[in-house]
């Protein structure tokens, strides 16, 4: 009775609240804090970390598998070429939508600074429920629950955008080694940057866009 008479967000967030709230609570996590997004595409995997105030530093709280993507490794270039994007962006509380005819998503914010500067195109690129996806990462509407009711908690926390960074994969040395000709090691190699600075700091970079690059502080 109560999912049915709730909107669909905060039916979802009645469901999976207590089960978050008990598990964050046993990693010293506060249900409400801000949260990270990180997602790579060769092993289907995205990560959602928690802020913990105590060490100001974020921490990996679950990583789901994605059920359904699109394209291959390499960045979305154009509107329609089925491309999942790759690089850095940001989500505000505007960009959530609690009546997807995905069950429930939000904006990942493609085309960004950088994408525009390289003349880059596309539009409506979703992290949402469901298995199906042209261009998105579909989650399963069981697990965009849990990820969107933390996210809008985040937003409901103060956290007025939160960072989602999309990578072809983990970029380690020996992954990275293995790009060696790829037309995309130089894009890559920008965005290992990003990913280096977060592995070794675990907070988030300040990331700007100068000549058509990523520049990381």
């Amino acid at each position: 009775m109560l999912d049915s008479a709730l909107p669909r967000d905060q039916a979802a967030a009645a469901r999976t609240r207590p089960s978050l709230t008990r598990d964050l609570t046993a990693k010293n996590l506060d249900f409400g804090a801000p949260v990270f997004i990180r997602a790579f595409k060769e092993s289907n995997e995205l990560e959602l970390f928690v802020f913990n105030r105590k060490s100001e530093k974020f921490e990996l709280f679950r990583t789901y598998v994605i059920a359904k993507s699109s394209g291959h490794l390499g960045p979305k270039l154009a509107e329609g070429d089925g491309q999942v994007p790759e690089g850095f962006y940001t989500v505000p509380p505007t960009a959530m939508n609690p009546k997807s005819q995905f069950h429930l998503s939000f904006n990942i914010g493609y085309p960004n600074d950088f994408d525009r500067a390289n003349r880059r195109t596309g539009s409506a690129i979703m992290i949402h429920g469901s298995c199906v996806s042209i261009g998105c990462l579909a989650m399963t509407d069981e697990k965009i629950e849990e990820i969107y009711t933390l996210c809008a908690a985040a937003h409901a926390g103060g956290q007025k955008a939160f960072h989602v960074h999309i990578f072809p994969f983990r970029m380690t040395h020996g992954r990275m080694a293995k790009t060696a000709g790829s037309e995309w090691q130089s894009f890559w190699k920008n965005l290992k940057q990003g990913y280096d600075n977060f592995e070794s700091t675990r907070r988030i970079p300040e990331i700007t866009v100068r000549e058509r690059q990523y520049i990381i502080r």
